[in-house]
Formats: C-alpha cells, structure tokens, sequence
C-alpha cells in the first residue's frame, strides 16, 4: 500500500494523521533525540513493512500487557495496527489452543531473523522448568525455540528482565531473566512493575527508525529511559533538599506533600524516568499520589529494597532546615564579608586621603 493509501488507512482506523505525528515526535522526545529526526521517524513508522512481533508470557501477572493496553501516544490499535504485526500474543490474539500454537510456529518459522520477541515474565529452570508449561511445553524450552530466531529480543517488565518478584529469595522455581538464559543475541531489557508503556513504545520506534536498539546501560536498559535516577526530577525534591519529610502516612507532612525518603521511598538509588514521562496519560506516578517509589526497575529489587517502608542507610539527609538556611547562613557570611571587605575599602581609601592631606600640608610647610 502506498503512502497516500497507509495516511487513509490510518483515518479509517480512527487515528488522524496529526495525531500520528504528535506520537512519533513524543517518541523523539522520549529517546531525547532531536525533533529533526521526527520526519525519518514517520516514514519508518508509516512503511508498508511492519515488523513481525512474537510477544511470549511466562511467569508474570500480565500487567506489562494491560500497561500497553492504556498506552494513548499511540494508543494500542495503532501499535497493532499501523506500527507493528502483532502476530502472537497469547492475551490479546483470538485465537487458543492448538490454533494459537500453530500462529506461533507459523509466525517464527515465517519470519527466522526479521521478528523482534518480546518476553513478558520470568522463566522458572528449577525442575528441569516444569513450573511453567504452554501446549506441553516448558517456558524455557519455548524460549529457546523462538529467542535465538529473533532480530532483537526485549525483555519488558523486571519478571522478564530479571526474573521478578518469583525470583525473590528463595526462589522456590529457579526464576530468571531472559539474559540469563539467552546468550550471544541482542537483549533490551524495559524494567518496570509495570514499565511505562512509552518507553517500550519508543524503543519499538527507534528499531523501526534506525534498525538497531537505543544505547543500553550496563544492565541492558535504554540509557533515555534508565539514566537517571527518579530522585533527580521528582517533584517532592525541593522537600528532600529543604529537610522536609513525611515523618508517617497521613501525618501533616504527607498531606503537604513532604518528601517520602523516610517513609520508604527508593528514588535515591532507582534509575527511571518514571518522574518526568508519568502513566496513563494523566501525569500520574506513584509517588504523586503520596506512595514512595518501591525501586521496581532495579533487579533483585524484591530482596534489596526491603522494607519497603524503611528508608534505605547510607543516604544524606539534609538535617537543620536543609539547604534553605544554609544558604541563608553562607548569605550571612558572605554579607559579612563583603561589608568587611567594603570597611576594609572605605579605611584604605581614607588613609590614602588623610596621606594626601599631609603631604599637601607638608608641601606649603616647606614653601
């Protein structure tokens, strides 16, 4: 279909063409790459050429999926529709069964190098993996079945990703990550409980755009989504720096919306950038609505961030009216000083006066 046809296409589907252009350049900015790209990204984005996605579950609650669902810059019919063949996915496809495990076979077979697999969930290899079975099949069998045939494979949600909450000490099923059990392959791991749906989304956009993934961190997540910590651009910071926490849930200070380190949060130490790009297209966020971040997009985070409403050690706290006052004490020494400085001024420049004074007088003395 040309492109003319596709820009019909995508009006038919309910989806205006400005529409679809404020979503690419979302996508830019999102990845942080500069609006110029927005064009490139729209020709990529609207080809006739969708690329084949196998979406596999294993062991998660589905809520990477019903975060996708809500998703609204694009929404998921133009995901489905217009941006990518959304050709297995056990939750949203019509199709069950032995119909739906034949989709899969078709679909990988059909597509050996040009699909991009998408894992939502931990894969259990206690057992020989017996802990989670499709169609007769373990996850770890189907997993290396379809991983190795992929183009690119991103792990979505910290299950997938790190193995997940099921992995938490003891884990009784032997839960891992994908990148644990797949090697030699490109992986992209979007952690999250759940990951905000646009960063998967402009991750997808970038493949499509660019024919290679963003830049990872060490641990394999998009450096645009994951480089930074929270606490960075989190609304209640200014509270942090002033000293001013919520000392317990429903005290004054929550109903202020004082900062939440004392009371649990993980912000200081959890690199995401669920701050500033927010969920369902409300700028909502946890810790917006008076709940400490849990440092969900960490691994291990189930084990390492426990309590979850205890403050972890090791972090200053800004004591004694926090950096207010003590800018306001520096102010008061540098005022200090400057009038020393001005007096200092002020004494030498009557010195000098009071010398050319005399040596005026002197001068007539001598006359």
């Amino acid at each position: 279909m040309g492109k003319k046809g596709h820009e019909i296409e995508l009006a038919g589907g309910g989806v205006s063409r400005r529409t679809f252009l404020k979503g690419c350049a979302i996508a830019a900015a999102t990845l942080g790459l500069s609006p110029e790209v927005v064009p490139r990204m729209v020709k990529a984005a609207m080809s006739p050429k969708r690329p084949p996605v196998i979406w596999l579950h294993f062991q998660e609650c589905t809520g990477c999926s019903e975060a996708l669902l809500r998703a609204a810059r694009p929404d998921i019919a133009t995901l489905i529709l217009d941006l990518i063949s959304l050709d297995y996915h056990e939750t949203l496809m019509a199709a069950a069964g032995k119909q739906a495990e034949e989709n899969l076979h078709n679909a990988v077979n059909k597509n050996v190098g040009k699909f991009i697999c998408v894992v939502e969930g931990g894969i259990p290899t206690k057992d020989g993996g017996i802990y989670c079975k499709i169609g007769g099949k373990t996850a770890m069998e189907i997993l290396n079945e379809v991983a190795p045939k992929a183009k690119a494979i991103i792990a979505i949600g910290t299950c997938g990703a790190f193995g997940g909450v099921q992995a938490a000490k003891p884990n009784p099923t032997g839960a891992v990550g994908v990148q644990d059990l797949i090697k030699g392959r490109p992986i992209i791991n979007i952690p999250g409980c759940p990951p905000n749906p646009e960063n998967f989304l402009a991750t997808v956009v970038q493949i499509l755009t660019y024919g290679r993934p963003p830049e990872l961190d060490e641990l394999g997540r998009p450096k645009f989504a994951y480089g930074r910590k929270i606490h960075d651009h989190c609304e209640r910071r200014p509270h942090f720096d002033e000293g001013r926490f919520v000392e317990r849930f429903g005290d004054p200070g929550h109903k202020k919306g004082y900062c939440l380190y004392k009371v649990g949060c993980k912000g200081p130490v959890t690199y995401s950038n669920c701050s500033v790009e927010r969920f369902c297209n409300i700028g909502a966020w946890p810790v917006g609505a008076g709940h400490g971040c849990i440092g969900c997009t960490e691994p291990g985070f189930w084990d390492t961030m426990t309590p979850i409403y205890k403050h972890l050690p090791g972090i200053y706290i800004p004591v004694g009216g926090g950096i207010r006052e003590q800018a306001e004490e520096i102010g008061k020494v540098a005022v200090g000083g400057a009038a020393a400085v001005i007096a200092a001024h002020a004494a030498v420049g009557i010195g000098k006066k009071i010398f050319s004074l005399r040596c005026s007088t002197e001068k007539k003395e001598e006359k």
